[in-house]
């Protein structure tokens, strides 16, 4: 099926409006081939009659499908290992002696997707249960999809999705095999992690501060104004001393003065104004 110029123009409206995210001429193609097998699943004879449908909102079921299907649900267990060698080897031992006193760590996978991402988290932290006994650790994964939370909150995944980042001795310690389906998180991972659906343009998650929070990737979809925006509501949620991590090609200078980066761990970033009090100190 054939996208026109206007059908592209309505659904990249549809989706921009509802997500933030852009969707640039360039990026037309993703339209065509996520959203064909879509349209005729429906009976929807072609993408002028989509945009029709979306044009009179006379089916705000289809459109929060369509949303769903066009985001960028790319995600898998311990992406990037060195950023999780670094959450490993200096961010974590950094919390684990500020927070002494409170033994209270809060983590937020933000634009987690299906879920790989927080449950690395709950797998890291529960594989150092000495270091973090009789603290409450509190792991919050959100995305905006629908469908990638449903998923994510299943704790299901399947043969090809462990085997894309979880080492064998890790599956077979931390997932149970559910015949002709794949492997499901035991509830030692489950009982640390939650999942909400939230827009990261929206207000900061409820709950207090984070100590640590990993939003990759989710930057190189925004405007320069909606990437403000994003890491505005970001230096919010973030605990004064916590660290913020971004993905490799991103980057919060020039985008928001309320961050400066870790001179010393490359895509964390910390607080500009506990940075400057830390400094006068």
């Amino acid at each position: 099926m054939e996208v026109s110029d206007r059908a592209a123009q309505v659904i990249a409206g549809l989706f921009e409006k509802a997500t933030g995210q852009r969707f640039t001429e360039e990026r037309f193609w993703r339209i065509g081939t996520t959203l064909t097998p879509f349209c005729k699943a429906r009976g929807i004879g072609s993408f002028d009659q989509l945009a029709s449908i979306l044009a009179r909102s006379a089916d705000p079921e289809l459109s929060l499908d369509i949303i769903d299907a066009l985001l960028n649900n790319e995600t898998s267990f311990f992406r990037d290992p060195n950023v999780f060698t670094q959450i490993d080897r200096h961010i974590l031992p950094r919390l684990a002696a500020s927070r002494q006193d409170v033994k209270r760590l809060r983590l937020w996978s933000a634009a987690c997707s299906s879920g790989q991402e927080a449950y690395s988290l709950a797998i890291m932290l529960a594989e150092q249960a000495e270091r973090w006994a009789g603290w409450k650790i509190e792991i919050i994964g959100s995305d905006i999809s629908r469908s990638a939370i449903a998923k994510a909150r299943s704790a299901l995944f399947t043969q090809l999705e462990v085997q894309r980042g979880l080492p064998i001795r890790q599956l077979v310690g931390w997932f149970d095999p559910v015949l002709d389906r794949g492997w499901r998180a035991k509830p030692a991972l489950t009982s640390l992690v939650t999942f909400a659906r939230h827009n990261l343009l929206g207000p900061p998650l409820a709950g207090g501060r984070f100590d640590l929070i990993l939003c990759r990737n989710a930057l190189l979809y925004f405007s320069p104004e909606r990437k403000h925006q994003m890491l505005e509501g970001l230096s919010l949620a973030l605990a004064s001393d916590g660290a913020l991590l971004l993905g490799a090609g991103e980057t919060a200078l020039g985008n928001s003065a309320r961050f400066v980066s870790d001179p010393a761990l490359p895509i964390v970033y910390r607080s500009a104004a506990h940075a400057r009090f830390t400094n006068a100190a």
